[in-house]
């Protein structure tokens, strides 16, 4: 990573223009065994990446790829940011171990990285995901409350219709169970939820825009300050294995094809336009810009440029 940049919660963040931008972490550590987490991935395909990708990235012993869980905290001149809600805590969370009624520090982190979450004015969420809205409630009394008070929280109208549990043509999905109930629904029901379409925008800074395939209303947040150019992908990449080979899907991608579609219409833009990539669950050095792989003939395909 670029001398002098630390995008950790300890750090002093990173600065893009007149924006300051920190992680904050809930998760990093071990994730799925590879071909659980991407059905179609192949040995030969770490193995002829090895030298970036192990063992930062992959555990081949383990064949577990290696995942992060944070949040984004971008500060403007005139707002305090939070991008995606990673976990959260007391989350029942029956069919992944992972997430389930953890108890970690995150607003420790939070307050580490320089915000109490009565100082968050907006939270923006690129899906609505059980590992990307944990944190936007908290129990308190044996109730699911809004964990920023202050805060609108914007969600993409599409997305929210998608995992409203209370629609007749709501569509069950076991892996998100319980999340509409008790990370959603609350913010809608305390008035602070705010639903958008594409290109609404925050300080003319932060612009929400459509990037579905991994779910119905997923969105991309892209950060446009003076010379400065960078994207929150959320879950249009999930992990560095899918740059030399952005054909690889995810189990979790609602439509694959259109995943797929919007994947490289991201990633050729980070090349032809040379923007910083921000992504939810890449290990350190978390962010990187992307140039195209040459030794791969036939197909689209991608490499890292290591930090900001």
């Amino acid at each position: 990573m670029t001398s002098g940049f630390d995008i950790n919660c300890c750090g002093h963040g990173l600065q893009l223009g007149k924006v300051e931008i920190t992680r904050v972490q809930d998760y990093y550590g071990p994730g799925f065994i590879s071909n659980f987490m991407f059905p179609e991935v192949r040995p030969e395909m770490f193995e002829a990446h090895k030298d970036w990708l192990v063992p930062t990235f992959y555990n081949p012993e383990s064949d577990k790829i290696t995942s992060t869980i944070h949040s984004w905290l971008v500060r403007t001149e005139h707002h305090t940011i939070l991008i995606d809600g990673c976990v959260g805590n007391h989350k029942e969370r029956p069919h992944n171990e992972r997430f389930n009624m953890r108890n970690e520090p995150w607003l420790e982190r939070l307050a580490r990285a320089g915000a109490r979450p009565e100082e968050v004015d907006f939270v923006m969420c690129t899906h609505l995901h059980a590992d990307h809205v944990g944190w936007n409630t908290r129990l308190v009394d044996g109730r699911w409350v809004p964990t920023f008070p202050n805060a609108k929280y914007i969600f993409s109208r599409k997305e929210f219709e998608r995992w409203d549990t209370r629609r007749p043509d709501y569509v069950h999905t076991t892996a998100e169970e319980n999340v509409f109930e008790d990370s959603i629904l609350p913010i809608a029901e305390a008035g602070q939820m705010l639903l958008v379409e594409d290109g609404y925008t925050v300080d003319d800074l932060l612009t929400v825009e459509s990037a579905i395939g991994h779910t119905p209303g997923h969105a991309k947040i892209r950060l446009k300050d003076q010379h400065h150019h960078a994207l929150f992908c959320g879950d249009v990449i999930h992990h560095p294995i899918q740059l030399p080979y952005p054909e690889v899907w995810s189990r979790f991608d609602d439509d694959r094809v259109k995943a797929l579609e919007t994947r490289l219409a991201v990633l050729n833009e980070c090349v032809d336009h040379n923007i910083l990539m921000l992504p939810m669950h890449f290990a350190e050095p978390f962010v990187c810009r992307i140039k195209h792989n040459p030794e791969r003939t036939g197909h689209p395909s991608f490499l890292p440029i290591w930090g900001p």
